[in-house]
C-alpha cells in the first residue's frame, strides 16, 4: 500500500463551492436533478486528485531477482487528468519505455505511477517529465522515454473550440537522449517519428 502524503481533502468545502458555481449560473441548487449533485463532484473531484495524496515512487516495487537487458516498452496507459487553469479534463494515453539497468517493474506499477501524475491538477508538459524522472531515479535504468498524447478539454470546449486536436509531449533521459538508435526504436514501436520531437 503506497504512503500517503499530508494533504487533506475537504469534501465539504469543494461540495459548498459547487452549490456557489449552481447558483452562480442562475440554477437552483435545491432542484430535484441538482439537490446531490455538489456531493456527487466533490466525490469525483476525490478521485480526479488523487493522485495528490499518493507518493509516486512507492508505485515502483522492482521484481524481486529479475533482470533484463532489452527495452521494456509498455503502450496506450489511459490518462483522465484535469488542466490546473480551467479545472477541465485532459483525456489522453501514456507510453512509457526504459531499458533496464538490472530491474524490472511490472507493469501494473507503471500503470499506477501514471495515475498517481494524471490524477493531480496538471499541465502534460510536466506531468510527462515528472513521470519520466521519478521512473529514472527509482529503477536506475539506463534510459527512460515517456510520451503522452492527450486532448484538452479547455482547447476543445472552450475558447478556440478546436476538436480533434492532440497534444504530443515527451521526455527522454539517458540513452533515449543520447542515442539516436535506441529513441528511434521506441519512437517507432508508437508509429511517431524522431522529427516530431
Amino acid at each position: 500500500m503506497p504512503k500517503t502524503t499530508k494533504k487533506k481533502f475537504d469534501s465539504k468545502k469543494i461540495a459548498e463551492g459547487v452549490r456557489l458555481i449552481l447558483e452562480g449560473i442562475g440554477e437552483d441548487p435545491e432542484r430535484e436533478g441538482l439537490k446531490k449533485t455538489p456531493e456527487r463532484v466533490a466525490d469525483f473531484y476525490s478521485e480526479l486528485t488523487e493522485g495528490m495524496r499518493q507518493d509516486p515512487k512507492g508505485q515502483i516495487v522492482p521484481l524481486p531477482g529479475d533482470s533484463h537487458d532489452e527495452m521494456v516498452l509498455v503502450k496506450d496507459i489511459s490518462i483522465a487528468s484535469v488542466c490546473e487553469h480551467h479545472l477541465a479534463p485532459i483525456i489522453g494515453k501514456a507510453h512509457i519505455g526504459y531499458l533496464p539497468r538490472r530491474r524490472v517493474v511490472g507493469i501494473s506499477k507503471l500503470a499506477r505511477l501514471v495515475d498517481v501524475y494524471a490524477k493531480r491538477l496538471q499541465i502534460q508538459e510536466k506531468m510527462t517529465a515528472e513521470i519520466a524522472n521519478c521512473l529514472d531515479k527509482v529503477l536506475n535504468p539506463f534510459g527512460v522515454a515517456v510520451v503522452i498524447e492527450a486532448t484538452h478539454h479547455c482547447m476543445t470546449t472552450r475558447g478556440v473550440h478546436k476538436p480533434g486536436v492532440t497534444m504530443v509531449t515527451s521526455r527522454m533521459l539517458g540513452v533515449f537522449r543520447n542515442q539516436v538508435a535506441t529513441r528511434q526504436e521506441f519512437l517507432a514501436s508508437l508509429k511517431l517519428h524522431d522529427h516530431q520531437f
